[in-house]
């Protein structure tokens, strides 16, 4: 005999779990998952002096958008850097974005920049950044604030890759990847 209450309950069920499977799947890290991996970055050590970097960004549908490169002249006073960024778009545009970094202790940074709005906040564990802020994006005609979800993986003392999630309204508008060669000296 069919038994109502048995299948709703069953179904009740499923569709919790299905939901608990999707909420799961699009959890963020959390940057303690990368405590005890190596090498260990050391964010003042690896931005102090010059850094040049190169980086796409895709669109939500995966489509190269922009191409880049960047040329970062970086120092540090005490607790307090300086990411001095010259951005060369492949549309032969360039942009300048000076950080001033704040180590703030127990590997937290706060970080502001001219088209950042308000402050920027970081972790450092291991060998990752994970960094988060707003940035005023020039968009046609009009600045949209995007939000952006900033994960830095440091692969030995010169190489840095960075992958950074743009979103607005939480609507994932694209991403930018980019890959840091430290210069030595």
């Amino acid at each position: 005999m069919f038994n109502r209450r048995r299948l709703i309950h069953t179904g009740l069920g499923v569709t919790s779990s299905a939901s608990l499977l999707a909420l799961s799947g699009c959890a963020s890290p959390s940057v303690d998952e990368y405590t005890n991996q190596t090498p260990t970055l050391d964010l003042k050590k690896y931005f102090n002096g010059v850094v040049d970097a190169w980086g796409i960004f895709t669109d939500r549908s995966g489509r190269v958008v922009k191409r880049f490169t960047v040329v970062m002249n970086c120092s540090w006073d005490g607790e307090t850097g300086t990411l001095d960024e010259d951005f060369t778009y492949s549309d032969g545009t360039k942009q300048k974005r000076i950080w001033k970094l704040t180590h703030l202790g127990n590997n937290n940074y706060s970080g502001v920049a001219g088209d950042v709005i308000g402050v920027a906040s970081g972790e450092c564990r291991g060998n990752t950044f994970h960094w988060s802020y707003t940035l005023a994006l020039p968009v046609g005609d009009s600045v949209w604030n995007v939000q952006f979800d900033d994960w830095m993986f440091l692969m030995n003392e010169r190489i840095m890759l960075n992958k950074a999630s743009m979103s607005k309204f939480d609507v994932r508008l694209g991403e930018v990847t980019l890959s840091f060669t430290k210069r030595i000296s």
